[in-house]
């Protein structure tokens, strides 16, 4: 923990060395990334209630969703995003990654504001394919996905997430469930690129007894202003999903 931290905040000053002149006004974000399991808790129950609560009670500016259906047969037809968003008051921006059960299964955002731009990728996963989401928004761009079980996967997936955003000039984070531990080959090559702004040292899964962490917020370190990290958390929430929801707020000029 104390190693992450200091990293943290060795990357943290170095770019307040970035700021460029001419930007004025203070700005922020409250992220966080959340595997909802399509709403399943760890008592077996599917209550989208629940996890509207969990959102609801942080208060997120943007919210990453992993495991969603859309108007599957699972669900009874429902789109499980747009439930969310009308229980959160959160704008729903979808991304499928594959066909299942009459509908879609894959990823999600919710916001407060509209994004601008959204671009959908394909990434490996030889258990199921994956998708990448990125949402830009005006003074940031917010990236979510949910990494496939297998390393390989998740390292070819890699170069196809970096290319995506190396074009953006402004904050880039990308959320999501990754399937990799903290010492794996994958986070390894995240940290080359991207700062992980999560403390990886509180676990996220299982939701009822965390044993590891395999979920992540980073920002890219490409990034040209002065950032001030506020609070990094892993939430409390043992029973509505089966993993734990994380959240960082952070603020730049």
């Amino acid at each position: 923990m104390m190693n992450h931290k200091k990293h943290l905040t060795a990357f943290l000053l170095s770019l307040a060395a970035l700021a460029f002149v001419g930007c004025n006004g203070e700005k922020g974000l409250r992220y966080m990334s959340y595997n909802i399991k399509n709403g399943c808790g760890m008592d077996n129950k599917t209550d989208y209630t629940r996890i509207a609560s969990v959102i609801k009670q942080e208060n997120p500016d943007v919210v990453a969703i992993q495991e969603l259906d859309s108007v599957t047969k699972r669900s009874g037809q429902k789109y499980v995003l747009g439930e969310l968003a009308r229980l959160t008051g959160l704008h729903a921006t979808y991304a499928a990654a594959i066909d299942y059960s009459g509908g879609k299964y894959g990823i999600g955002l919710l916001s407060k504001e509209k994004p601008e731009h959204v671009y959908r990728y394909a990434l490996p996963g030889r258990e199921e394919a994956r998708a990448l989401l990125v949402a830009d928004f005006k003074d940031y761009v917010c990236c979510c996905t949910h990494l496939s079980l297998t390393e390989a996967d998740r390292m070819l997936s890699y170069p196809i997430i970096k290319q995506a955003v190396s074009h953006f000039k402004k904050p880039v984070f990308i959320a999501g469930d990754w399937n990799a531990t903290p010492g794996s080959g994958f986070i390894k090559q995240v940290n080359d690129d991207f700062i992980i702004l999560t403390d990886t040292s509180r676990f996220t899964f299982p939701a009822d007894t965390p044993q590891c962490t395999l979920d992540y917020i980073a920002l890219s370190k490409n990034v040209p202003v002065s950032i001030m990290m506020e609070e990094a958390n892993v939430i409390d929430a043992p029973v509505e999903s089966d993993h734990r929801p994380v959240t960082v707020a952070i603020k730049w000029k």
